[in-house]
């Protein structure tokens, strides 16, 4: 992790951690598969909480998004019924009403990665902190989303690369302020030069779900199967933010995150042993570039 790219306000001094949009374009920057996983691992350990609390929240949101909408449509349970015997406009029509109800704040979950991997810390009520970008976001979560189904319904291959290219737009959206169609056009220019090395870090994360999820399939139709699902919360509670970490690392080596010099030096000194416990207790929700 290094420093560069100095703009000069007249009490502010702005810095680059990591790389940056010019580098990355060029395939200036590099991906390091296991001291990603590691870093992002480190961070898990250290600050899953403020994570997974979002992701409740957030989750939560959206159930009762899903719920709302499918009332509109005869219930829930007649608009899954629809699904199975034909192709279901309404369900499709739930799922977009979700996108844009719930990703305004899954844009803060996304930057509490970012945070962890510039050592700022994060509290649950940063899922509020981005919502000005909130309309921008919603249209980036929906522009991502129908490439990557059209990609999985020609092949499945051209549909997970897409993954793996348009993984960091949102950050993008948020971090860079670009509009949804600059931060698709970015994240692919610049992603595609380390694809391989990508799908190998998304590749391990996903096993790690599959291997999960082993304990519910072996023990569902046993009198143990509660103790699947718990083995598989359990676990999900640190797959989870070990996903974002790793985002957060991935976009903080490629594209460079812009901070305040002077915040970096507060949280050198929050960071040391005497002052550890207490710095993450705070949060700094707003970038200052």
């Amino acid at each position: 992790m290094y420093l560069k790219g100095l703009t000069l306000p007249d009490k502010n001094r702005i810095v680059s951690i990591g790389g940056s949009v010019e580098g990355a374009l060029k395939g200036e920057y590099s991906v390091d598969v296991k001291a990603v996983l590691t870093e992002a691992w480190q961070n898990t350990l250290e600050s899953r909480m403020s994570i997974n609390l979002a992701l409740f929240g957030v989750l939560f949101f959206g159930m009762i998004v899903s719920y709302i909408a499918s009332n509109f449509f005869g219930g829930i349970d007649l608009v899954f019924e629809e699904a199975q015997t034909q192709d279901s406009q309404a369900l499709q029509i739930i799922n977009i009403v979700v996108t844009i109800a719930v990703w305004p704040f899954m844009a803060g979950i996304e930057m509490m990665g970012v945070y962890h991997a510039i050592n700022k810390p994060t509290q649950s009520k940063m899922i509020f902190s981005f919502l000005h970008r909130g309309s921008w976001v919603a249209l980036c979560a929906l522009l991502t989303s129908l490439l990557i189904s059209v990609g999985v319904q020609f092949l499945v291959i051209p549909g997970v690369i897409l993954a793996v290219l348009l993984s960091l737009t949102v950050p993008l959206v948020v971090e860079k302020k670009m509009t949804p169609v600059q931060s698709i056009a970015l994240s692919v220019k610049a992603l595609r030069h380390k694809v391989f090395p990508l799908m190998a870090i998304y590749s391990t994360l996903f096993m790690s779900l599959v291997i999960l999820v082993f304990p519910i399939i072996l023990l569902i139709e046993s009198s143990l199967a509660p103790i699947g699902v718990i083995i598989f919360l359990i676990g999900l509670s640190y797959l989870a933010p070990w996903y974002y970490n790793v985002k957060g690392i991935l976009y903080r080596d490629i594209f460079g995150v812009f901070v305040d010099e002077n915040s970096i030096a507060n949280d050198s000194v929050n960071s040391s042993p005497s002052n550890k416990n207490a710095g993450h207790n705070g949060s700094d929700d707003t970038f200052s570039a």
